[in-house]
């Protein structure tokens, strides 16, 4: 019986992430975008009891550009996702591509004592299946 390799979140998830406060309008967060090449932003918690929230480049088209609404005038917590679905770092990835399947999530984020800790998309989900292209995964 083979022992198959068992890959966590924490050993795919992008540490490359960028938390912005949710006064921000979406112009700043378009700016955001471009400037590090990211398709996701984390909306920063107001206080210890707040939750954290998110905003995807397909928030923008979809609730901003195709209302035909000012992207300097909206603010991303007009527009975010709140609160997040998060998973644990030490969670199976194969897990973590059911929970995104069942509540039909392109990203999430990896949170570790109530903090973000990185951020995790199909491509990551997918990385173990690029890096090794000999081996039969299933």
């Amino acid at each position: 019986m083979r022992h198959r390799q068992i890959t966590r979140a924490h050993d795919v998830m992008r540490k490359n992430f960028i938390e912005i406060d949710g006064l921000a309008t979406v112009a700043d967060a378009i700016r955001t975008f471009k400037q590090n090449d990211i398709g996701m932003l984390i909306i920063k918690k107001r206080d210890e009891s707040d939750a954290y929230g998110v905003v995807l480049l397909s928030d923008i088209v979809k609730k901003v550009l195709a209302k035909d609404r000012a992207v300097q005038r909206v603010n991303l917590y007009e527009i975010m996702s709140k609160p997040v679905v998060s998973v644990e770092p030490s969670m199976d990835i194969r897990y973590c591509a059911r929970l995104m399947s069942r509540f039909g999530l392109s990203h999430t984020v990896v949170t570790e004592g109530g903090k973000v800790i990185g951020v995790m998309g199909y491509r990551e989900l997918l990385v173990p299946w690029f890096e090794d292209d000999s081996q039969d995964k299933h």
